[in-house]
């Protein structure tokens, strides 16, 4: 005997896939999201420029300054 998978709490869904499984009708699942090549490689691009670049650009006290923030806000709700 098959299990209900949905993962909704949507009582719709549940019961689309309950008379699906009791007919033995189950629904194709989605086909999966594509993302575009040539805008993953621009973002990819772009990311790898990006810390370089702007820590370049930053003084060192400015870079102490972000790195402090971060330190602080990292552990501020460990115990």
């Amino acid at each position: 005997m098959k299990r209900v998978t949905t993962k909704s709490n949507d009582p719709s869904l549940i019961a689309f896939e309950v008379l699906g499984l009791a007919t033995g009708e189950l629904p194709k699942p989605p086909p999966p999201k594509r993302k575009n090549p040539a805008a993953v490689a621009l973002g990819r691009l772009g990311g790898l420029k990006g810390g370089k670049a702007r820590a370049k650009a930053l003084t060192p006290e400015q870079r102490s300054e972000i790195a402090r923030k971060a330190g602080k806000n990292r552990w501020k709700n460990r115990k």
